[in-house]
């Protein structure tokens, strides 16, 4: 008989329990698990240290007995194209970074206790660009094409016990390009860990869990555990599901007894309740975690743990998206996996401070362009408060790139997806799954039977959120459309169609996959700055004045062909209930994809924010709109030739107008009218002060100044943060600035800056956020770039203080410590 036991805390509750196929409801009991064997039930170890690399072909590097000793030794994850040098001739193009590509061999070597007998072994991998093949003691495990999954192998049955050692090999091919429209990265470039469970232990992803119901007063949650027994035999096992509060309380369980695992896969289904849930949202992002503990004769044999975010959420035709009940705008941006700097290694940090940026500005959601996401950027996202459109796929069956996925699309797909939504379906901050990003079929009939498959394989696993994709020809003859699986449309640009959606789709939900493509250059600006500019196919028709050093205007009245300026989106985006929200492509410029494709630019003009973290113009104005916090940012930087007339413009908020002061003479008040975004002067040029003072009423709100800089004095140095930890991956970033002797930022600085270490720690990267440089990010010096630079700390794993010492030639130094903790 199967028995089923509902223990909630601190009190019992009574409720029905659906289980299996069975029924049954017992008296509370105590029954906590034992900790001990809770604990060593599972062990995930970090198998991400001490592998040996090298770049190129190598016969029999898989074998075990194989010579390695004078490869390089690294911990991953790692990218060896962002080690290259940058060159028009590399075959990735300047589409893909103008970074080279090639084959690499990955080997690591361990031991396993005699002890781990009878125990079972997976080898997991967050995602390895591309082509990747394993092998464990010489033994062929299997191959992965796509380069963003993740995937698993099971080593149990060629693995090696005692003194003798184990060899995991990893061949890693991105050789053929151009594979993709961006740049990649190559290699192992994001974590790998090692699972040991017993053999009767819950599925890979193997919980499901969610909240059909959901009020102020309660919240059903329903679990549902794949329990995989390597046994050969059947066993009668104890399944209980225990829901832990965000302070480490136990809030309730579920406990069902004798539970029959007959199969080598079995499924049990349970259902409870969770009174007074705090409800998680992007202001309050309240997380409780379900342990699940799979017991044989009262002995923890698994354990296995699920993140829980309590909310609901709808997108209406006429209101667009509310989340738990509340109106509000999904404020998005596309980002894609580079770091910048770090390149495709995967960085929990260097994730974090990216969206910590992106939150200063209003973000609320992402979209991740246009491929799975590393693990660690949804769990962020989940802590931080973060919507999520969780993307998969570039390309179906018809090819964007010479060598891309779709070669692989025939015989991996459907794998892919499901494995896709398997791994993230969990996450509470994932609201919408994209099945696609301007896919080619969209205009070929055979969109509409690929869009019911892929549509039907992610109903069958999940159910909880909207379908949609992105459409760059967002009409209703559109074949992806017309397959009837879209719950929400995707609008790729074509803003000029926004207001007609409800005419031109009546009764469907809308949402702005992506939007906007501007194109700017931190700190550069180009007059007149109130006329807006399409990029043509010739790059010099674009400027007034030619701009020969491929600079962008950041005035924001530059954008692609098929785009706008970000002020023109939002206007329609903010006018309307049933424009759910918008996707701006991007929030950070990334690695490639320069528009237009003219050497030397190797990198995108798209971003809010630049490759090296830095906010462009443009970040304000969101800023301004996004948040309720006051600003009141003034631009362009304050040197000029004499007698040149400037365009100062102003964002603000929380105000009702803006006074402008040069030199302590009023230049006039200038307030919003009608939709306006910002304000502007025409002021003719004279060095000094530039002062403008927000207010309401009569009361003044914010005052800001940009003073002439004089000639470069100084370099100083600002970390973001002072106390990083002692584990080998955090980092600091320190931002670089080339003032002159009063403390002014410099505009147009441009001197090298040269770095020392001192201490147990390593400069893992450096940056300027110019789309042109060809300096190599993995260096211990950086020319500034309109007076800022960027050096990236990575801390090694012993504790102390670690002191950067920046010097350039002719200026005074500067120096910051930074303590690593254990």
């Amino acid at each position: 008989m199967l028995r089923t036991t509902l223990l909630p805390a601190p009190a019992c509750l009574t409720l029905f329990v659906t289980v299996a196929m069975l029924l049954g409801l017992f008296a509370c009991k105590s029954a906590k698990p034992d900790g001990g064997a809770e604990a060593n039930a599972r062990t995930r170890t970090d198998f991400t240290k001490d592998w040996s690399f090298s770049l190129g072909e190598q016969q029999g590097a898989q074998e075990p007995g194989f010579n390695d000793g004078g490869w390089r030794k690294l911990n991953l994850p790692h990218d060896w194209s962002i080690e290259g040098s940058f060159s028009e001739s590399h075959p990735a193009g300047t589409g893909g970074g103008a970074l080279p590509g090639g084959t690499g061999w990955y080997r690591k070597t361990f031991t396993l206790s005699e002890a781990d007998k009878g125990k079972v072994f997976y080898i997991d991998f967050d995602g390895v660009y591309m082509n990747s093949e394993v092998w464990i003691n010489g033994q062929h495990l299997g191959k992965r094409p796509n380069g963003y999954i993740s995937f698993r192998y099971d080593l149990t049955p060629h693995l090696l016990y005692g003194s003798t050692p184990n060899v995991i090999a990893v061949k890693v091919d991105n050789s053929h390009q151009p594979n993709s429209r961006w740049y990649s990265g190559s290699g192992i470039y994001r974590n790998v860990w090692l699972t040991k469970v017993n053999q009767v232990h819950v599925a890979h992803w193997g919980t499901y869990v969610t909240t059909p119901q959901v009020s102020e007063k309660a919240a059903t949650v329903v679990i549902s555990t794949k329990i995989n027994n390597t046994t050969g035999q059947a066993g009668s096992f104890t399944v209980s599901n225990l829901v832990y509060d965000a302070a480490g309380k136990e809030v309730v369980r579920i406990k069902s007894e004798e539970i029959q695992l007959t199969k080598a896969e079995n499924e049990v289904s349970q259902e409870l309740t969770v009174s007074g849930p705090k409800l998680w949202s992007v202001e309050e992002p309240y997380l409780y975690k379900v342990v699940t503990l799979v017991e044989q004769n009262g002995k923890v044999v698994d354990n296995y743990e699920t993140p829980l975010g309590i909310r609901y959420f709808n997108f209406d035709v006429a209101k667009g998206f509310s989340l738990n009940g509340k109106p509000m705008k999904i404020l998005g941006v596309c980002n894609h996996h580079d770091l910048g700097a770090l390149g495709a290694a995967i960085n929990t940090r260097a994730l974090e401070r990216q969206l910590e940026i992106l939150r200063g500005m209003g973000v609320n959601s992402i979209r991740t362009a246009h491929n799975p996401p590393a693990p660690e950027l949804l769990d962020l996202c989940d802590k931080m408060g973060f919507l999520v459109m969780d993307e998969v796929f570039d390309m179906w069956k018809k090819e964007k790139s010479k060598f891309d996925y779709s070669h692989s699309w025939d015989e991996w797909h459907e794998r892919d997806l499901r494995d896709f939504i398997l791994r993230d379906r969990n996450h509470p901050s994932i609201i919408v799954w994209s099945i696609g990003n301007e896919i080619p079929e969209q205009w070929g009939p055979e969109g509409t039977p690929i869009a019911t498959e892929l549509a039907g394989i992610v109903k069958s696993l999940d159910k909880t959120r909207p379908i949609t994709a992105g459409l760059n020809e967002p009409y209703p003859s559109n074949s992806i459309y017309k397959s009837g699986e879209l719950d929400l449309v995707g609008f790729n640009y074509h803003h000029e169609d926004f207001e007609k959606f409800p005419q031109s789709f009546p009764g469907q939900k809308f949402i702005a996959t992506e939007t906007t493509s501007a194109l700017a250059t931190r700190g550069s600006y180009d007059m007149p700055s109130d006329s807006i500019r399409r990029w043509p196919y010739k790059w010099d028709e674009l400027f007034t004045d030619g701009n020969k050093d491929l600079t962008v205007s950041a005035y924001d009245n530059v954008s692609a062909p098929w785009g706008s300026t970000h002020e023109e989106t939002w206007k329609l985006i903010k006018k309307h209930d049933y424009l759910s929200g918008m996707y701006i492509w991007t929030g950070f410029d990334y690695i490639g994809e320069p528009t237009p494709y003219v050497w030397p630019a190797r990198s995108s003009y798209f971003g809010v924010v630049d490759l090296a973290g830095f906010p462009k113009d443009t970040y304000y104005m969101y800023k301004s709109e996004w948040t309720s916090e006051p600003v009141l940012h003034i631009f362009p930087h304050w040197n000029w030739q004499p007698g040149k007339t400037v365009d100062v413009w102003a964002y603000y908020n929380n105000a009702d107008e803006v006074e402008l002061f040069l030199n302590d003479k009023s230049l006039g008040i200038k307030k919003k009218e009608g939709d306006d975004l910002h304000v502007i002067w025409r002021v003719p040029y004279q060095p000094g002060t530039l002062r403008a003072v927000s207010r309401k009423g009569e009361e003044e709100v914010l005052t800001k100044e940009i003073k002439t800089a004089g000639a470069a004095a100084r370099v100083v140095l600002e970390v973001d943060r002072d106390n990083i930890k002692a584990d080998g991956k955090d980092l600091a970033f320190v931002t670089v600035r080339i003032e002159d002797k009063d403390g002014n930022l410099v505009p147009r600085a441009d001197n090298l800056v040269q770095f020392k270490v001192d201490g147990k720690a390593t400069i893992a990267g450096v940056d300027n956020g110019l789309q042109t440089s060809m300096e190599s990010f993995k260096a211990d010096h950086r020319k500034a770039f309109n007076g800022l630079c960027l050096a990236i700390l990575q801390a090694q794993e012993e504790a102390g203080t670690v002191k950067l010492t920046a010097t350039s030639a002719g200026l005074e130094s500067a120096s910051i410590s930074i303590k690593m903790s254990r």
